[in-house]
């Protein structure tokens, strides 16, 4: 039987590029629409001024092409399109979307993806320094916890260089809204860490409109509530150990199940994240 499943997953060019757990939640390839995926607006009642500032500025993502002015469009790794996410152009300006689900069983959980990131192409020069980071996170809560395991890759800080992965941990003071509804913003540049070893440097090419698709696993174990991988490209990190945010169960979200992309600009130009496909798969009995 994993003779035959191997052999279909490798014979199948849409998933082929993947290494999924026995289990598929869902294949998105942005050739037929959104597929779900949708703006993180924030939690309100009553009001949309009620939620927390930091959501605010949050951008709808986009069904997009990769058009660039020099010489076309890009299209997708395999199609014509891309799910985009743009920021606004505006230092330290962050978007976020997110496709919400719920989790079937206890078990664990893996995301894969090709992505591709960028700045908005606005004069001749590399920028390769203008993107600070993109990142992905998990939102889950079973009938103890909420958790958040996040990470970034955090390329570049006020103009300089960086490089490196990083992970947040530590908790995140919520907020109030009103009607049972609280809302917390962790985005933020506070409380993040590096994953150890986790220098790397991603191939950017050598003009403001060029891009490359790279390769993204990150992992995690419902019963444990522990990282279980993070790979970009040929790069395995250790994560053993590492965990995310963790706070008590909150009304009505149990089985949450939140997958979430992030991008922030570190210059007065937006910054993209593009996404070709991203594939959840399980592993349970």
């Amino acid at each position: 039987m994993q003779d035959l499943r191997r052999a279909l997953l490798e014979a199948d060019p849409r998933l082929s590029k993947f290494q999924p757990l026995r289990r598929i939640l869902f294949y998105d390839d942005f050739q037929h629409g959104m597929s779900g995926w949708n703006m993180l607006l924030g939690n309100y009642t009553k009001s949309l001024s009620r939620r927390h500032p930091g959501y605010v500025g949050f951008v709808a993502p986009m069904i997009s092409n990769v058009t660039h002015w020099d010489g076309g469009s890009h299209g997708g790794l395999s199609g014509s399109y891309a799910l985009k996410l743009a920021t606004r152009p505006q230092k330290g300006a962050q978007t976020v979307a997110l496709k919400r689900l719920t989790f079937p069983r206890t078990g664990e959980l893996q995301m894969e993806c090709w992505f591709t990131f960028k700045p908005e192409a606005s004069e001749l020069e590399l920028s390769d320094v203008d993107v600070r980071s993109f990142g992905f996170a998990f939102d889950f809560q079973d009938a103890e916890r909420r958790v958040l395991p996040q990470f970034r890759y955090l390329n570049a800080m006020d103009g300089k260089r960086v490089g490196k992965w990083q992970y947040k941990e530590r908790t995140i003071p919520f907020m109030d809204v009103g009607d049972k509804t609280v809302t917390v913003y962790h985005y933020g540049e506070e409380s993040w860490e590096d994953v150890p070893n986790g220098q790397q440097e991603l191939c950017y090419n050598e003009l403001p409109t060029k891009i490359n698709w790279h390769y993204l696993r990150f992992g995690w174990d419902l019963r444990t509530m522990t990282y279980t991988r993070l790979q970009c490209n040929d790069l395995e990190l250790d994560v053993a150990g590492l965990t995310g945010i963790t706070n008590p169960a909150m009304p009505n979200l149990r089985n949450l199940l939140n997958v979430i992309p992030f991008v922030e600009t570190d210059s007065d130009k937006r910054a993209f994240l593009y996404l070709d496909s991203v594939l959840l798969s399980g592993d349970w009995e």
